[in-house]
């Protein structure tokens, strides 16, 4: 039996703890909040003030990657948020008639929430868990270590608490770096690209019977210089959503509500749910300044540290625009807790999670950056894709229309296949190849605003 220590009781430091005590481990939590999710969701999500997490009221979604996770490992939580009102989507479901199904289909779902919901179910679970002590309202304050560096516990103002193994899940900016330092440590490897993407959301209520908002248009429209996209989420509820690159000049106006609506609005999926006379459930959140960050604890001498491992942000930070944070994080809880019973004190842990982390997460990490990359360059010059970029930009339009293509996409989207794999399957080539020779003067990305229209909305 391993005795884990858990710093940061988001996500992943939730569901490390849970899972860990699911295998025969016992584990504590340290959170600096003073309190757990609860299940009054509404209060939770638009009035509990959460600075440590200014991703808590942004959209999310579950990939089919979370929830075969939810699914198989953590069955309650799975149940516990679909009774809180979370829905799923299949996929396949774009098209009037599913088409014939084929082995992994099933896993091609997303669970369409808020993130509270999540949060809510893993305290819920926590609590009944006998193996698990959470201590809300304590926050670490440093790491106890021996020299080497081995990391043995942690401290908090209310003393020193020895574990066998300790899990950064702290996110981006949770302090271990810095007390690793204090400790002699060497610095970890750390690869940062900047997005220059900003996010403006704005949160509304469906009206009163109807359950689901339309299936079409697509959710999620980009311009040439702007991209709308609406999520989803529990008990009628959803957001709109609108990015701009972090220099464009217009991006301030964007905060006042009628000027975010009357923007978002002018893209198909926008106008779409809008036009629904949906209640607004808040102002414009705003957040920006959002890069993609892998962190590692091996340099090239090995392990800089031993006795710790990260999940979640603290050790890959994704931007949110694929959505894969979550699932990245909950293969990560899977991960620790199924070897914490490995010495989990050595290097040759240390060194077989780094690895697992680099075959697992660092390719997902990598298809984030060229996304974002490819989107922040063409917000920023605003201009049209050409060459490979427009041909990748047809796979995404013809998916809309050939189910088979919208399979493979599917299966990158929800992180059952890598992209180089099921975008070079010969048929979907040949399909996209064939889709796109059939319209010669295809230009992406033409839905929206142009860019007169869009400053004369947005001129105040």
């Amino acid at each position: 039996m391993t005795h884990v220590l858990v710093i940061g009781g988001g996500v992943g430091g939730l569901a490390t703890a849970l899972l860990a005590a699911r295998r025969g481990h016992t584990a504590e939590l340290f959170e600096r909040d003073t309190r757990a999710p609860g299940t009054a969701l509404d209060r939770d999500f638009f009035g509990w003030r959460r600075p440590a997490v200014p991703q808590a009221t942004q959209p999310h979604v579950l990939l089919g990657a979370a929830r075969k996770v939810l699914r198989d490992e953590l069955p309650d939580v799975y149940a516990e948020m679909l009774r809180l009102g979370a829905r799923e989507r299949h996929e396949l479901d774009w098209f009037d008639v599913r088409p014939p199904a084929r082995p992994g289909d099933e896993d091609l779902v997303m669970i369409q929430t808020r993130r509270i919901l999540l949060e809510s179910a893993l305290a819920t679970a926590l609590r009944a868990e006998p193996g698990v002590v959470a201590r809300y309202g304590e926050p670490v304050t440093g790491l106890t270590t021996e020299p080497g560096v081995r990391v043995t516990g942690l401290t908090t103002e209310a003393g020193s608490y020895p574990g066998d193994l300790v899990v950064d899940a702290g996110g981006r900016r949770g302090g271990v770096e810095r007390w690793l330092s204090a400790a002699g440590c060497r610095p970890s490897v750390v690869e940062r690209h900047r997005t220059g993407l900003a996010y403006f959301c704005r949160w509304y209520r469906l009206p009163e019977g109807m359950a689901e908002g339309p299936r079409r248009p697509w959710a999620v429209t980009g311009g040439t210089f702007a991209g709308c996209a609406v999520f989803p989420a529990d008990n009628r509820v959803f957001a709109v959503t609108l990015i701009v690159h972090t220099g464009d000049t217009t991006r301030s106006a964007l905060r006042d509500p009628a000027v975010f609506e009357a923007a978002a609005r002018c893209f198909p999926p926008g106008a779409a749910w809008l036009g629904l006379g949906a209640e607004p459930l808040s102002g414009v959140l705003a957040t920006a300044s959002l890069d993609n960050r892998w962190s590692a604890l091996v340099d090239e001498q090995g392990p800089v540290v031993t006795g710790l491992v990260p999940v979640g942000d603290a050790i890959t930070h994704t931007n949110p625009t694929l959505g894969q944070g979550t699932s990245l994080a909950l293969w990560a809880a899977c991960r620790v807790a199924g070897t914490a019973h490995r010495d989990p004190g050595s290097e040759r842990f240390a060194a077989d999670h780094h690895a697992w982390a680099v075959r697992t997460l660092k390719p997902w990490f990598d298809f984030q950056v060229g996304v974002d990359a490819a989107v922040g360059e063409r917000f920023a010059t605003m201009a049209a894709r050409t060459g490979t970029a427009r041909e990748t930009a047809a796979l995404f339009d013809c998916a809309l229309e050939d189910p088979e293509v919208m399979r493979a996409r599917a299966r990158v989207r929800h992180l059952a296949d890598p992209p180089e794999q099921a975008y070079a399957d010969p048929e979907v080539r040949a399909r996209v190849a064939r889709w796109l020779a059939a319209r010669p003067d295809y230009a992406p990305n033409a839905a929206g605003p142009d860019r007169a229209e869009w400053e004369k909305l947005t001129e105040g």
